[in-house]
């Protein structure tokens, strides 16, 4: 679907017929994102469900039950998010501290358990009852772990692991304890992933039969997780389209109980709206300039890549990736950084740097080991690279044929690395505009893994980390804009249009 038109006409215009056409018709855009009935909006800005609230609408007292409900509905709604956002998301096996309280009760309950199954069966004659119990565990958690095309494999479980049969046994003293276990194990070795065929063979090692049982059911705990983290990949693609819906329907719920819950998001555009406007020149005369919704939220975006943690809120739609853009936002500025400090030493060295095979690389790496190891202040970190370098160039430029660096050259170098510390930094200031605008460029691409942005000047040693990082943002943010569009889209047409129709029909 091709992007609508989204201009402002001019205040001095209002009475201007065309100006009117074209107001009205950038406030339909909007209207028609919010209120669409098939569910489906602009590529741009989805509107796949109506907002449903006023951003002032008034506070109201709310019961402890719905406070309640409203935290379980946000925990599931984190869950299933970084579900879907996190490729790496896996469930693991909790293990609490060693020393602590609970490890130790634990412990002490485990030891009295297998303790009990071992005096049960040192009776003459052995006593099953325990045993029994813990076999018919087995069957159930080798049973959960078959996929639907497991039917032979199924038939054997219930025929060998027959409760009744096995009872009989066990009255009349015929129960082969070690035949069972050894099958169980067989059994295990066909369902496991490849990653425990260790832990298997220790298994079949084991011939003491308390000892046997307590590491059966530690694999068997083990393979269950490792059986989830398979459905849940196998089952990924279908969540990512479901979250979507999911998401927003429990942030819906969310808004239901808290009404003024989308009061730090409508700071937060308001914010990308002035930063656009003043980006932009004025469409005509000294009238304020067209801007366009997907713009300034693309802008509101990056915007969060210079997020200052101390005096701003985070936006209550992107609360769930805040640790994840923080990272991203640090990230950002290491590599600005790297890039600034490698631009200042190629204008101080000139061509020759260009002569000395991959110093370049050297350098950021160097620099790269040196940022991530220093935990002290700026400045002082900037001094210990400065050093580094000098002494890199030093030692680099003499080796291939070129002049040292006079003193007065390197005391120049390293001041103007450690000035990249000043606020009002030209390098630093203009490479952290060109990285911005780089990482703009992947939010309005369809395929962000095609790297086919143009790459500012200045940026080529961070190229590689410059599209990761970018990748990463984009993929955060299109997902965001996917679950939250509908939102945004309403409090963007209130904020861009404010002299509409304030009743605005958001079915």
């Amino acid at each position: 679907m091709e992007e609508s038109p989204d201009k402002m006409p001019n205040s001095e215009e209002t009475s201007d017929a065309h100006g009117k056409g074209q107001q009205e018709q950038d406030r339909g855009a909007l209207l028609d994102e919010t209120t669409s009935a098939t569910g489906k909006g602009d590529a741009n800005m989805p509107g796949l469900c109506k907002p449903g609230v006023s951003c002032s609408s008034p506070p109201r007292l709310v019961s402890m039950t719905e406070v309640l409900e409203t935290a379980r509905d946000v925990s599931n709604m984190v869950i299933a998010h970084e579900i879907v956002i996190n490729s790496n998301f896996q469930i693991q096996k909790m293990e609490s501290p060693k020393n602590s309280l609970e490890r130790k009760v634990k412990e002490i309950v485990h030891k009295a358990f297998w303790d009990s199954l071992q005096a049960q069966l040192d009776e003459k004659p052995p006593q099953y009852t325990q045993a029994i119990k813990l076999l018919q565990e087995v069957k159930e958690s080798l049973l959960s772990l078959l996929l639907p095309g497991h039917t032979r494999l199924r038939t054997q479980i219930n025929e060998v692991l027959d409760m009744e049969l096995i009872e009989q046994q066990a009255k009349h003293d015929a129960l082969d304890i070690q035949r069972l276990a050894g099958f169980v194990v067989g059994m295990m070795a066909n369902l496991c992933a490849p990653v425990r065929d260790t832990e298997i063979k220790k298994l079949k090692g084991l011939t003491e039969i308390v000892s046997l049982f307590r590491e059966i059911f530690r694999v068997l705990d083990l393979m269950k997780i490792d059986m989830a983290n398979f459905t849940m990949k196998a089952l990924k693609p279908h969540l990512k389209q479901e979250s979507i819906q999911y998401e927003r329907s429990k942030f819906q719920a969310f808004l239901d109980k808290q009404p003024n819950g989308l009061e730090h998001t409508t700071a937060w555009l308001k914010a990308a709206i002035e930063k656009t406007i003043h980006s932009v020149s004025p469409s005509r005369g000294n009238g304020p300039a067209a801007v366009s919704p997907i713009v300034v939220l693309n802008q509101g975006y990056v915007n969060l890549l210079k997020w200052d943690q101390d005096t701003n809120i985070y936006p209550e739609t992107l609360l769930m990736d805040r640790s994840r853009l923080q990272e991203l936002q640090q990230r950002v500025d290491q590599l600005t950084l790297v890039a600034s400090i490698l631009l200042v030493t190629s204008n101080a060295v000139g061509a020759a740097i260009c002569g000395l095979p991959g110093f370049v690389d050297k350098l950021k790496q160097v620099t790269c080991a040196l940022l991530d190891g220093l935990n002290c202040k700026f400045e002082d970190v900037l001094l210990a690279v400065s050093d580094q370098i000098y002494r890199e160039l030093d030692k680099s430029l003499p080796a291939h044929g070129y002049p040292p660096l006079t003193s007065e050259q390197g005391a120049s170098l390293k001041g103007q690395i450690c000035s990249i510390s000043q606020r009002d930094n030209v390098i630093w200031n203009l490479i952290g505009e060109r990285v911005h605008s780089y990482l703009k460029g992947f939010l309005n691409s369809s395929s962000p893994q095609n790297g086919l942005h143009v790459l500012p000047g200045g940026l080529a040693p961070i190229q590689a980390e410059l599209k990761e990082v970018g990748c990463t943002f984009s993929h955060i943010l299109n997902h965001n804009r996917m679950v939250f569009g509908p939102y945004y889209s309403g409090i963007l047409a209130k904020l861009l249009f404010p002299d509409g129709d304030a009743g605005m029909d958001s079915r």
